[in-house]
């Protein structure tokens, strides 16, 4: 029963915000800090759940092979390699990390 009230809650609260975005009215949408925001959130929260996913597990800090996937992705990314390029990258040297551990 649990589940069924936190999926009927969820249902509510994205449905909430949803209508709560359309009240908002157009002008404030127009300003120029909203705008700037608006662009700049998606890259902050993408990169805060990066982070989560590759040093989090549970309550700890972790430093695993996700750690040098990540490292090999960023390597890849300074030196302007196309995105299939970075992608590869990160999972040949997550998988040899864990291969050697």
């Amino acid at each position: 029963m649990n589940i069924w009230i936190a999926i009927g809650l969820t249902a509510a609260g994205c449905y909430l915000a949803k209508l709560l975005g359309l009240l908002v009215p157009a002008g404030t949408l127009e300003r120029p800090l909203v705008q700037r925001l608006a662009a700049l959130l998606p890259v902050a929260l993408l990169a805060a759940l990066t982070a989560q996913q590759t040093f989090g597990d549970g309550q700890q800090l972790m430093l695993d092979a996700r750690a040098a996937g990540l490292a090999a992705a960023a390597l890849a990314l300074v030196l302007r390699a196309p995105f299939l390029v970075v992608v590869g990258a990160a999972v040949v040297v997550t998988a040899g990390v864990r291969a050697l551990a």
